[in-house]
């Protein structure tokens, strides 16, 4: 290992070196105790002299190993601007198809669901601000698709520091995107209307917590009859599919991010297997594909840094509730 002497002088600042060795999987230096705080002192030091540690149970006790961190590109904020004006675009366009050509509907509908998914993408990126974890403003991706975008994506840029900051990063941007799902979906379906089934554009498999609004807010339905579906509502439902998505506990996803937090990363790739089979079941070929590539290119989910760390009471129970969220959300593959 490069600079060994420098690096074991810097670890045992704040460890009892117990030894060193080398695996398939890099080189590590044992230690006889943990400390979260002194790893986290640890964590800054290195970082000053272009090293980054990561710190793992091992055989009774613990094992540090070191990379070489590496350097992260400026970001550009008239690239977000450029792809945001590009995206609103679209996706208006995307709402007034949608709409049979009523501009208004279909603004309406760009406003719902990048209000959704730039709320998402926002939550990751104050999350990761939380944490001192550098991350850029939201990528939204405009497309020529039925919604008139892929969605949004921030891009983290330095390694995430321990177990709670894993979660913090995995669970924020669905919560936050759920819950202004809601109201979206209240809204447009306050604006729906009840029509014959021949007069309907689309149907939709209601997830979950659709079904509940509907029963809520919307009479008994004739036979014959279906819910005509205002833009809105369609936003919405986008919405509850990108949550769904995301929250498949698969490699890097949020979903994958969380597992991680509350598992080894044997479990992980067990559960993240799961993951995608389940996709697959509910018919959302295209994402279970991008999931399969992303396990294939990707062997292995890393973790924190500080992989010793242990998850908050609260976060455990908020893992409850995204597990519950998830569930609201399962949907299979619509037909139109």
């Amino acid at each position: 290992m490069k600079d060994y002497v420098l690096i074991e002088e810097y670890i045992s600042r704040y460890f009892d070196v117990g030894g060193f060795h080398s695996t398939p999987e890099g080189s590590f230096f044992v230690v006889n105790d943990y400390d979260h705080n002194k790893f986290s002192m640890l964590i800054k030091d290195l970082d000053e002299v272009g090293y980054i540690p990561f710190m793992e149970s091992y055989a009774g006790t613990y094992r540090i190993g070191v990379a070489q961190k590496k350097e992260s590109g400026k970001s550009r904020i008239h690239i977000n601007v450029i792809l945001f004006i590009a995206t609103v675009a679209t996706t208006i366009f995307a709402g007034y198809t949608f709409a049979g050509g009523r501009i208004w509907d279909g603004i309406a509908f760009a406003v719902a669901l990048l209000g959704i998914l730039g709320v998402h993408e926002t939550a990751h990126y104050y999350a990761a601000k939380k944490h001192e974890v550098k991350a850029t403003l939201p990528y939204f991706i405009p497309a020529p698709t039925l919604i008139g975008t892929f969605g949004a994506v921030i891009n983290v840029k330095s390694p995430i520091p321990d177990k709670n900051s894993l979660f913090d990063l995995g669970f924020s941007g669905p919560l936050a995107g759920f819950l202004v799902a809601i109201p979206v979906l209240i809204l447009g379906i306050y604006l729906s209307k009840i029509a014959p089934m021949s007069s309907m554009s689309m149907m939709l498999s209601p997830p979950p917590i659709m079904s509940i609004i509907i029963y809520f807010m919307m009479p008994p339905i004739p036979s014959g009859y279906g819910v005509q579906i205002h833009p809105i509502v369609f936003a919405g439902w986008v919405g509850i599919i990108v949550t769904l998505l995301n929250l498949m506990p698969v490699a890097f996803l949020d979903g994958g991010h969380i597992v991680r937090s509350l598992f080894s990363e044997k479990i992980h790739k067990i559960i993240s297997i799961i993951g995608v089979l389940v996709t697959l079941v509910l018919g959302w070929i295209p994402m279970a594909i991008l999931m399969m590539l992303i396990l294939v290119l990707n062997k292995r989910h890393p973790g924190a840094l500080d992989n010793v760390s242990k998850l908050t009471l609260w976060r455990k129970a908020m893992a409850v509730v995204m597990l519950i969220i998830f569930i609201l959300c399962l949907t299979p593959v619509s037909i139109f």
